[in-house]
Order: structure tokens, then C-alpha cells, then sequence
């Protein structure tokens, strides 16, 4: 895939001067920096040095008081309580968070998990209608809630409060809880708005301990679920996020809980955990269940209290995670050949698939498979109680909410945000709809939309690169949205000893005239990258040409000894 480079601005000079001066780092690294929005001492003190002590009060959230208040009254009545929570990573280790908290000194509580397929997204009337049947007095909802205003009406009707913690933007209306924490509110002055679902429950466990005289301890001793939260609800890993997830990746790394130990002893991470690892090992594996079966099992993996238990079931969720990769194999597959059969079809500017026997736990993986191959806003649907459903992705800068939004006179509902959303019809209008999609974002995009970003932090020295650098960039981690690994490129480089790994990547070393550093580079997959301007890249590296390299910087350790790599994200000749 060809992508367009964004390279930074460079920072205002008196600034990275200045700032390069205080903390003694080049005015590369301060300039990166800057640009992050770390500009004085403190700053980068704070940046560097992650403190919970700077952790915000609870009790700056709208409704908090409340909150608590209703816990603290349905524990002192012995209440039935409920927490309720959505079937994703951030709703199943919200519900683990606060049921896990609680359990260890309430036996009045059962968590609840809606099924994907009988009961969809959030709260739902059979879960309200569950509660009522079994004499819950109080739902605590997590991730979910702030928009279920008939579900919240109906709790009211039937005797059942509910608290909800959700960080999903409100509507115009807010349901009628008790207390509905969400820092997104409009009048909710809490600093900072990125929480993620699990982390407005957190805020809530700390409020409820801070309130009653509880253990701190026993509260932050749950970070580890929360960083999971946080990596794979892709939220930006920022201010309080930046210190929830340093601490909690401290906890997965030295003392997990045991069924997140299971989970990494099933991941096969045999290194320190870093985002990437919840991203693509840890969350997927949570996820599974809620994908093919039910998120019950990933919640009761969660609050495990002994490892060997942990273990049998993560063996059952690494089994439904296999089969999910299975599906999603399958499906993109199908999808893609779909594509291919038509030139007319490569050649739209969005991508509708449907097909009636597609699993719909993996729709929104395929539309996301499909975009790596053809990068464009792509929709797949199949058939789910008689009705065509389907997820969306969209691609750089484009807002697919937007474009779906004109084509709602064929839709029956449909909802998500920029990036991503979730639609259905009627099954005899779908053709009708690939059709008016088509003409929508025909209309809407513009080349720019077309091609994948590489943002780029700034250009670098290949002498530059050592390890007093190296452990610098290491200290900025945790990496995430808002502060993302960094990526460099290097300007006018050659390649010697290219050879071709496992049939699939690239190692050489590379060259820059007048500098004597020849990092290793590992370019994965692009051994059969095979078109760039008609040649083969493997061919064009062998020959010596010139060319501009983006990579990250990595630490590669082999039989004890370590050495820093290059890991190549683009190239491009002259």
C-alpha cells in the first residue's frame, strides 16, 4: 500500500531551544516533544514521570455525590445490585472492575451481559425486565446507558434505579437515573473527557472508597483491567488515561490478576506487555466471546481467583477466539474475491458488500481487512433476523456517519460516528442502497481521502540513532492515540545486503552518505510487495537506488545480546 507522508511542522524554535535546554535532549527529541504538547519542565515532568497522586478527584464529576450515595444506601439495605455492562473489551473489563471491587465485601451482586444476537448494543429490555423479575433494586450500567432513555424509563417504572457510567457523547435528552456519570456531559466540569467506559467505572469504585474509608490500594490494584480498557478502546492515551495505563501496564507486567495472567500465558507474550500486545493478543482473545458466543465467559475469565481455573477458561475463549480468526479468514476472503470479480466494482469509490450466511460477530473485522487491501469507506452486511445489518469503516479524514446519514430514507436505523458505524435495512433494499452509497461518497471524497496517512514526526540522522536516544523514546511510552510511536524518516538512503526472510519480509542495512551508522531494517511483508512504479522493491533495493525511508526505532534481543533495528513502515524511490 502506498501511503502519503504527513511530516510535522517543526515546532516554534524558541520553544524546542528552550525545552531542549531544560532536559537535556537534542532538539530532535524536544521538537517531537513540543509538538506533543510538552513545552516546559513540568510538563515533561509530568510526561516522563506518570503520578497517580495527580490522578483527578471523583468528586469533580457531575452526579458523583450521587452515585456514591445510592451505592453506599443499596450496601447498607443489602440490595439487590446489578452491573450491567456492554459484550466488548471496554464494557466486559468495566463489568470485571466494579463487580470484582465490590464482591470482595458484598454478596448481594451478579453481573449481566446482554447477548449480541437476541439483545444487541447496551441496555435492553430484557435485562431491565431480568432485574425487576429478581428483585434488583439497583443497575449499575458500565460503557453503555446514555442514551437508553425507554430502558432507563421502564427500570423507573418497574422499582429499579440505575447509575450509569458511560463515556459515549449524550443526546439532547438524558435518561432519568439516579446518577449518570459521563464526562462528556455538558455539565460535567471534570478535567478530562477521553476516560474510557471502564474508567468512569474506576472513577466510581475510587469515589465510592474514597467516601467510606477504603483501601486506595485495593482500588488501584485494578489498573491492569483498565489499561486493557483503554488500549483497546483506542482512546487517547493522554493526560489521566497516560497515567491509568502507565501503572496498569506496571500491574500486567509484575502481578496480574489470574485470568489476565491466563490470557498472556495464552497470548504466548514472552516479553514486556506494551500496548500493541492488548491490541492485537490480549483484547481480540477478550473479545471473541461476545463475537460468536456469549461475553459472560470473558467476564468470568476476568474475575478468576485461581490460576489453574484461569486457565481452563482461557483455553475455552483462546478456542472461540480461533474460530473467530477462522470466520474472519473466511469471510475476507469471500469478500475480496467479491470485489475482484468485477472491474466496475475495484474501480468505485466505496466498497457494499452482503451475503446472508456472513457471521455478523466479524462484519466489522472484514470492513476493516477489506480497507487494507482496497482503501476506501466499505460497508458489509449480512442477514440477522430476517434484516440486512451491517458495520462501516471508513478511511482517513472521511466521515462515513455522514454519508450513511443521506442514504436514511432506505435505512430502518442506524447510528456511529465518524470512523464507524452500525446499520439495517430491509434485505430488498440493499442493492438500492450500494447504489445511493456509491453516489454519496462519489459526490464527498476527495483523493487526499483516498490514501493511507503515515504521519511522521520529524527527519533524523542515521548517527543519530543510539541508545541514548532509544531510551529516551522508550520513556515516552505508553503509545497511543494522541501520543503515537514515533516515526522518523531518513532522506537520499541505499540499501546493502538486502535478503528476503521467511518468503515474506525484507532485512538490509542501510546507508546515508557521510554518516557511519548502518542500522539493520526489517520491512515485514514487503518482500512481495511487489508494484512500485511496475518494479519489484526487493529488485530496486539490490540496486542501489535512492531512497526515503519511514521506520520506527526497536530493540531487537537474540541469544542475549541486543542490538536497535529499524522497523520500516514505508519507502519511496526517487
Amino acid at each position: 500500500m502506498v501511503y502519503n507522508w504527513k511530516i510535522r511542522e517543526k515546532a516554534e524554535e524558541e520553544n524546542v531551544t528552550s525545552l531542549s535546554s531544560e532536559i537535556n535532549v537534542n532538539t530532535t527529541l524536544a521538537n517531537m516533544l513540543v509538538n506533543r504538547g510538552v513545552s516546559t519542565f513540568q510538563r515533561a515532568k509530568d510526561y516522563f514521570r506518570p503520578d497517580l497522586d495527580k490522578l483527578h478527584d471523583p468528586f469533580l464529576m457531575q452526579d458523583m455525590d450521587k452515585a456514591v450515595d445510592r451505592l453506599i444506601e443499596a450496601i447498607a439495605a443489602e440490595e439487590k445490585i446489578l452491573i450491567y455492562g456492554d459484550y466488548d473489551v471496554d464494557g466486559t473489563t468495566s463489568v470485571a472492575l466494579v463487580y470484582g471491587y465490590l464482591s470482595q465485601f458484598y454478596k448481594h451482586l451478579e453481573f449481566y451481559i446482554p447477548d449480541r444476537y437476541k439483545e444487541g448494543y447496551g441496555i435492553s429490555e430484557r435485562g431491565v425486565r431480568y432485574a425487576a423479575e429478581n428483585n434488583f433494586k439497583l443497575i449499575i450500567s458500565l460503557d453503555c446507558g446514555i442514551k437508553a432513555i425507554e430502558k432507563v424509563s421502564l427500570g423507573k417504572e418497574l422499582g429499579v434505579d440505575f447509575v450509569i457510567c458511560d463515556h459515549h457523547t449524550p443526546g439532547d435528552t438524558l435518561p432519568p437515573a439516579v446518577a449518570i456519570l459521563d464526562p462528556k456531559r455538558n455539565d460535567c466540569a471534570y478535567p478530562y473527557k477521553e476516560l474510557s467506559g471502564c474508567g468512569v467505572g474506576f472513577k466510581l469504585i475510587q469515589g465510592y472508597a474514597q467516601k467510606t474509608g477504603k483501601d486506595a490500594a485495593q482500588v488501584i490494584s485494578y489498573l491492569d483491567l483498565l489499561a486493557i480498557s483503554i488500549a483497546a478502546d483506542i482512546v487517547p492515551i493522554t493526560g489521566e488515561n497516560r497515567i491509568l495505563t502507565f501503572y496498569g501496564l506496571e500491574r500486567l507486567n509484575n502481578n496480574p490478576r489470574p485470568g489476565i495472567k491466563a490470557l498472556i500465558l495464552k497470548s504466548r507474550i514472552e516479553k514486556e506487555i506494551e500496548i500493541s500486545d492488548i491490541v492485537f493478543k490480549i483484547g481480540p482473545r477478550i473479545n471473541a466471546s461476545g463475537r460468536l458466543e456469549h461475553a459472560k465467559a470473558s467476564v468470568e475469565l476476568l474475575i478468576a481467583k485461581d490460576l489453574d481455573d484461569a486457565m481452563k477458561q482461557a483455553e475455552a475463549v483462546d478456542t472461540v477466539n480461533a474460530a473467530r480468526k477462522n470466520f474472519d479468514e473466511n469471510i475476507t476472503r469471500e469478500a475480496l474475491q467479491m470485489i475482484e470479480e468485477q472491474d466496475s466494482v475495484v474501480q468505485m469509490k466505496s466498497t457494499v458488500l452482503y451475503k446472508e450466511d456472513w457471521h455478523k460477530g466479524v462484519i466489522g473485522i472484514v470492513a476493516s481487512r477489506c480497507i487494507e487491501k482496497y482503501y476506501r469507506p466499505t460497508i458489509i452486511l449480512t442477514e440477522s433476523n430476517n434484516k440486512a445489518t451491517g458495520s462501516a469503516r471508513s478511511v482517513y479524514d472521511f466521515n462515513i456517519y455522514d454519508a450513511i446519514s443521506e442514504c436514511s430514507e432506505l435505512l430502518e436505523q442506524f447510528g456511529g460516528h465518524k470512523y464507524a458505524a452500525g446499520l439495517t435495512m430491509a434485505v430488498d433494499k440493499v442493492a438500492a442502497f450500494q447504489q445511493k452509497f456509491e453516489e454519496v461518497v462519489s459526490a464527498r471524497i476527495q483523493d487526499v481521502h483516498m490514501m493511507p496517512v503515515l504521519e511522521i514526526d520529524d527527519e533524523i540522522l542515521l548517527d543519530q540513532i543510539n541508545y541514548k536516544f532509544y531510551n529516551i523514546l522508550k520513556q515516552m511510552a505508553p503509545f497511543g492515540p494522541g501520543n503515537p510511536e514515533p516515526i522518523f524518516y531518513a532522506n537520499q538512503v541505499y540499501a546493502e545486503d538486502v535478503r528476503i526472510l521467511k518468503e515474506k519480509h525484507l532485512r538490509f542495512n542501510v546507508v546515508q552518505n557521510g554518516q557511519v551508522t548502518k542500522p539493520v531494517c526489517i520491512a515485514f511483508g514487503m518482500a512481495d510487495r511487489t508494484k512500485y512504479e511496475d518494479e519489484i522493491v526487493y529488485k530496486m533495493l539490490k540496486q542501489k537506488m535512492r531512497f526515503d525511508l519511514a521506520f520506527e526505532i526497536r530493540e531487537n534481543t537474540f541469544r542475549n545480546n541486543s542490538s536497535l533495528q529499524l522497523y520500516i513502515k514505508d519507502i519511496k524511490f526517487d
